[in-house]
């Protein structure tokens, strides 16, 4: 970050948490009327410790970052942290806020019709204990909620799986079953046994085919390095492929040279061999079945807002065009734009990139997520007219190391022939 750029950041983010800070201490101080005064005095300064604390670390944290490697999990353990401390406040002083404007509202309402000489009560009467007590129980539900995602939930791994029947499945394609995974970011990681975790469940579903559908790593190609000796495991009787996202590239960190940046891009890609992933780059393969055959299609990454490189006329070239076809395409935001009305039927899709936000509800067929506006095809499966789309939630996680609401996630995928 440029030091003219920081030192704006650092003031603004100053300003915004020590009002946080000053009003949040106003409704504590509420809040321990009646206790002792060394609880009062450890629980009030004990908290401005711990608040400004947080954000003096996390500044430091956004001030180094200055190298080519962009956010290290050491990073992105404090943006969380600050994250959850800001959002905590910031649910707390609604509530308490909320309280002082009623009982502003009340003494307004208590005196306005009172002659001076008659107005006794005062116009801001004080603070009831009760909205502090009620601010501070609401506002630990983000605060254990988003202390659960990062210490436990992201690597929650959840297995989703989808039956998809289609009329023009070939026959001996009826069962075959996909794991897919996504969005894998092992730049983020901090824990391998986690990880592990997370790929004995891919490898207990023993499908047919595996697939990996982008953002390998955050921006260099050393982050996989590490977790080499977990994702080669990942092995499939059709065998194993994998695309490119838009991650991949090395678009959001500085390099000294273009060339360096080729390098790395280049290297990413000899880390997919040696994984054991055959790598398709606007390219087809056939897979063969008793006899008959369907087609995987790979491209680069191409996504509405992000880098357009994947070129899917070029990955179809030479294919029948009444073949069944499978597209593994990073953005979800490709196949509303380009695939779902192409001329040729491409019969599943498979995509990533959203993260569903790492945030939102999944809840008794209740969905919500932020991610959802500004994506229309977040998370799980869409289809039109025949044509089917499923987004997968993510493996990794980025920026918030955590995930709230927001499983990672393992898909399997059994292709069904329909019966008329």
């Amino acid at each position: 970050m440029h030091r003219s750029g920081f030192i704006t950041f650092f003031v603004i983010v100053s300003c915004i948490t020590l009002l946080f800070d000053w009003y949040v201490f106003s409704g504590l101080r509420t809040l321990s009327m009646g206790w002792s005064q060394r609880a009062r005095v450890i629980m009030l300064y004990g908290y401005l410790l711990i608040s400004v604390g947080v954000t003096v670390v996390f500044l430091i944290g956004i001030g180094s970052l200055t190298t080519a490697k962009g956010m290290t999990p050491f990073h992105e353990w404090m943006l969380s942290l600050f994250l959850t401390f800001f959002v905590t406040k910031l649910v707390f002083i609604i509530v308490l806020s909320l309280g002082d404007l009623g009982r502003f509202v009340t003494g307004i309402a208590t005196n306005v019709t009172k002659p001076t000489s008659q107005q006794t009560h005062p116009y801001f009467p004080g603070r009831r204990k009760f909205i502090s007590e009620l601010a501070i129980l609401l506002a630990a539900f983000p605060f254990t909620g988003f202390l659960y995602g990062m210490f436990k939930g992201k690597y929650a791994y959840k297995l989703h799986h989808k039956t998809i029947y289609f009329e023009d499945l070939p026959e001996a394609f009826d069962g075959f079953t996909i794991t897919q995974l996504s969005d894998i970011h092992s730049g983020s990681f901090d824990n391998a046994h986690a990880v592990q975790r997370g790929v004995d469940l891919a490898k207990a579903q023993k499908s047919d085919l595996f697939v990996f559908t982008g953002d390998l790593v955050n921006n260099a190609a050393w982050e996989i390095e590490p977790y080499f000796h977990i994702f080669n495991q990942l092995k499939a009787p059709f065998g194993q492929f994998s695309i490119l996202g838009n991650h991949d590239y090395g678009d959001y960190i500085h390099w000294d040279s273009e060339a360096e940046k080729a390098q790395n891009l280049e290297t990413l890609k000899q880390h997919h061999k040696t994984l054991g992933y055959r790598l398709l780059l606007d390219e087809h393969v056939m897979l063969e079945k008793d006899g008959q055959k369907l087609a995987l299609i790979g491209v680069q990454n191409w996504g509405k807002g992000f880098i357009q490189i994947g070129d899917l006329d070029k990955a179809m070239e030479g294919l029948d065009k009444d073949a069944f076809k499978i597209l593994l395409s990073h953005d979800p935001t490709h196949w509303e734009e380009k695939v779902r009305y192409n001329p040729t039927k491409i019969h599943l899709t498979l995509a990533g990139h959203t993260h569903g936000a790492q945030f939102g509800v999944e809840v008794a067929g209740i969905r919500w997520s932020p991610v959802q506006y500004r994506y229309v095809d977040w998370a799980g499966l869409a289809q039109n007219d025949g044509r089917y789309l499923y987004v997968n939630r993510g493996f990794g996680f980025l920026a918030f190391s955590g995930r709230v609401g927001i499983w990672p996630e393992v898909t399997t995928i059994t292709l069904k022939k329909k019966v008329a």
